[in-house]
């Protein structure tokens, strides 16, 4: 009957003590939870830095590899039928974006055979797609390592945990639910940032594949400018 009372006695004292826990909790900054969720946070937060600086140059780079004059095509297009291949390739030289450059290829190896021009102009597009796609292999690996990192780090939280208990030989629920409270910082910290590497890496794939098919279509319009007069 005493030990039913001194585990009644126990149990009451330590949900008091995790409702005061609790209590405090709700003015719990945010740099203290991230200091509370242990050295994990620093590789965390390096991964969270890496996203947001390559989504922004990838974001401004593929603006820019996008952006091209709705003339261009028509101003090739006049200079190739006039028989002018100097002042198109010279216009297509100057001119500074990935269309551009697989267009000045094309018209470099006007007179051969159509079959190789466009051999030439599909080599140079492989080239300015791996140019677009530069650093994207980083985001998609922030997308699968960071919640990795963070359930590592709840792990590692909880075996500290457990083995501070074991060592002091006592349990205290208010210490435990502290304990696993804190350590599942790093856990929800990865998953978040593993969400905003995938939606970063999906977005400029889109971005990549609308730029790919501007390519696609110049180079068409391209080849059909040069069969246009044999037809």
């Amino acid at each position: 009957m005493f030990d039913l009372l001194q585990i009644g006695d126990s149990l009451t004292a330590g949900a008091t003590q995790a409702g005061n826990i609790a209590g405090q909790g709700e003015n719990i900054r945010f740099f203290d939870l991230i200091y509370m969720g242990g050295w994990i946070m620093v590789p965390l937060g390096l991964m969270l830095l890496l996203t947001v600086y390559f989504f922004a140059e990838r974001t401004i780079a593929i603006r820019q590899a996008a952006r091209i004059d709705d003339n261009f095509m028509n101003i090739i297009k006049d200079h190739i039928v006039s028989g002018n291949v100097a002042a198109a390739r010279s216009f297509a030289k100057n001119t500074n974006n990935p269309v551009a450059r697989i267009i000045d290829k094309g018209i470099q190896r006007v007179g051969k055979p159509i079959e190789s021009i466009e051999k030439s102009m599909e080599n140079v597009a492989q080239l300015e797609m791996y140019k677009l796609e530069k650093n994207m292999a980083v985001l998609s690996f922030i997308s699968k390592a960071a919640p990795i990192f963070g359930f590592v780090g709840t792990l590692i939280g909880l075996m500290q945990l457990f083995s501070n208990i074991h060592k002091a030989n006592e349990v205290e629920i208010g210490v435990i639910s502290q304990g696993i409270y804190t350590k599942l910082i790093t856990s929800i910290t990865g998953l978040v940032i593993g969400l905003l590497a995938y939606l970063a890496y999906s977005f400029l794939n889109t971005q990549i594949d609308k730029a790919a098919n501007k390519m696609e279509a110049a180079t068409t319009d391209f080849v059909d400018v040069l069969q246009a007069p044999t037809k």
